[in-house]
Formats: C-alpha cells, sequence, structure tokens
C-alpha cells in the first residue's frame, strides 16, 4: 500500500473474509507508521466470528509502500490495563510532547 489510510488488517482466502476490519486508527503517520485495529477473526472449524480483537501495528515504508513490521495483539486486559496507566500519566502531566514531529492526525 501506498497511503497508510489504505492499509487494513482484513484478509480472505478463497473468496472468505477471514480476518475482518471493524476499525482502525492510526496513531502515527509518517516513515514508521503506527495504526491500532480492531478485527474478528472466522473460526476455521464453524466458520462462524470469534469475539472482536485488538492489535497494534507498526508499518514501514519502504520503496513507496508500507510494510508490516511489528504487530502486538492486546488482550481486554491488557487493554484495560494501558487505558488506566495512560489515562494517569495524562492526568498527572506526566506525558509530554516527543517533538519527534510524527504527531497522530
Amino acid at each position: 500500500m501506498e497511503n497508510i489510510n489504505d492499509v487494513t488488517i482484513a484478509y480472505e482466502e478463497e473468496g472468505e473474509t477471514v480476518v475482518e476490519q471493524l476499525d482502525k486508527v492510526i496513531v502515527q503517520k509518517g516513515v514508521w507508521a503506527v495504526i491500532l485495529f480492531r478485527y474478528q477473526e472466522r473460526n476455521r472449524k464453524t466458520g462462524d466470528f470469534q469475539p472482536p480483537k485488538a492489535a497494534l501495528r507498526r508499518y514501514q515504508k519502504y520503496k513507496g509502500e508500507y510494510r508490516k513490521r511489528d504487530s502486538v495483539n492486546i488482550s481486554k486486559d491488557s487493554a484495560q490495563l494501558l487505558r488506566d496507566t495512560l489515562g494517569k500519566w495524562l492526568d498527572e502531566g506526566l506525558l509530554g510532547d516527543s517533538g519527534d514531529g510524527d504527531e497522530a492526525p
């Protein structure tokens, strides 16, 4: 993908959706981009979609195209811990501008 807005986690095999993207947030743009996805996977045995999941993925723009470099799957417990911790740090003024120029949109 040449444009970060076109990057998706959706995936099909033989015309059947295996991974369905439910939502995405571009956290950081630039040569190194970070996207938070909400998605669900199809159970191959039953054909039903499983409960939604979250993943944070980092992409590098290389030769004009974005390529996935890193991925972290986020469980419900991890999401709650991140929310609580980041909220606390923000409330206490413990996070500042990184000054790297790659701000969220």
